[in-house]
């Protein structure tokens, strides 16, 4: 019998079809990940929690309702911040795992280096990450899913919707941080994107408030942004409702993931060609 001197999972690697190549790196990455699930379960969903505990509750009690929708209907201020929040708590997921445990493993632990040496390529490997960051984004919103649900915040059936929508926001956002993965010269380098772009985008999204408060400019900027078409198809599933042109938000993430991924692969390779 003809030896080899490949390790199993590379022999596992080298047998699976091209479109799947990127499997063995998402599992090792859930490997690792058991490790930690408990201090990186608490920091996902902790904050996002106290947030909803201390403005829903707080500061929904001096507010009431607000208006939502084109109609003006009014909904409790608990609930408007809760489907803000789920969503909020996504991307967040899903960018602090495609920036900071991606670079991790590209620059300071080589991890992706050593994967390379596998049949695996670089395309493989960034689309690991950015599936894995993807789910890292959907666990997280499930377990607070789960608690708004014990707290009675929200138990309308169409709740399941939002799962496959925060799954392709996780998809949007974590290739949108692959791209700042691949410039970063350092951990101080995601503060820009978290300062400048992230920030900014959770607050003009209608996240916490009506964006229909904004100004004229201020609402049309608003309607370009990532996180707004995130927000506008599931906050009408907590309340039981149709999204209105959910084809339009769908389409509208589609391109920006797409050509997100593009531009993160192209950077990366780039990065690795220097």
């Amino acid at each position: 019998m003809m030896k080899t001197n490949l390790h199993p999972a590379e022999q596992r690697a080298a047998f699976l079809p091209p479109a799947l190549r990127w499997w063995p790196v998402f599992l090792r990455n859930l490997l690792v990940w058991r490790k930690l699930a408990l201090p990186s379960l608490v920091g996902n969903v902790a904050e996002p929690l106290i947030t909803l505990v201390a403005f829903g509750y707080g500061l929904g009690a001096l507010i009431g309702t607000v208006p939502w929708g084109g109609s003006g209907q009014a909904v409790p201020y608990l609930v408007f911040l809760a489907s803000g929040s789920i969503c909020m708590s996504a991307i967040n997921a899903a960018t602090f795992e495609a920036m900071f445990s991606a670079f991790s493993r590209m620059h300071v632990q080589k991890t992706w280096e050593s994967i390379m040496n596998a049949p695996i390529d670089l395309r493989d490997v960034l689309r690991a990450e950015m599936l894995w960051a993807a789910f890292k984004a959907l666990f997280s919103a499930t377990v607070i899913l789960v608690v708004m649900a014990a707290l009675d915040i929200s138990r309308s059936p169409m709740l399941l919707l939002a799962w496959p929508v925060l799954l392709v926001a996780g998809v949007v956002f974590s290739s949108i941080a692959l791209i700042v993965n691949a410039l970063a010269k350092g951990y101080d380098f995601f503060t820009y994107y978290f300062t400048l772009v992230l920030t900014p985008m959770t607050f003009l999204s209608g996240v916490f408030f009506p964006r229909e408060n904004l100004p004229g400019w201020l609402h049309a900027v608003s309607e370009c942004l990532p996180l707004t078409h995130v927000v506008e198809l599931v906050r009408p599933l907590f309340l039981g409702h149709w999204p209105a042109q959910p084809w339009l938000h769908l389409a509208v993430l589609a391109i920006y993931g797409w050509v997100a991924w593009r531009i993160a692969l192209a950077l990366t390779r780039r990065r690795f060609r220097s």
